[in-house]
């Protein structure tokens, strides 16, 4: 019997808006790869204080992935990337 490619397996955490503004957009990309993926939220936003499951089911088995957080366009808030090994992670919390 010969042995296949491991399955890749959904990556799922917790997003917390710990800001005080809304959250309109949040991208993920895979560490190196240079542009980024469509907008996990579609139309949904995520306001001060809620938390959101988050599932990245994309296929792939890469943990390290770059993050990009845009808020309302009246927020005093630029838009913010951190980069985080999701594998790993149970929950993020955005913060101002």
């Amino acid at each position: 019997m010969l042995a296949g490619p491991a399955a890749a397996e959904d990556l799922v955490f917790k997003l917390k808006n710990g800001t005080g503004s809304v959250l309109t957009r949040f991208h993920t990309s895979p560490v190196g790869v240079d542009k980024w993926e469509e907008d996990v939220f579609g139309e949904q936003v995520l306001n001060p204080g809620e938390t959101i499951e988050i599932t990245i089911a994309d296929g792939r088995s890469v943990c390290k992935y770059d993050m990009r957080f845009e808020f309302t366009e009246d927020s005093d808030l630029d838009t913010t990337t951190d980069t985080q090994n999701l594998c790993e992670l149970g929950e993020y919390t955005i913060h101002e």
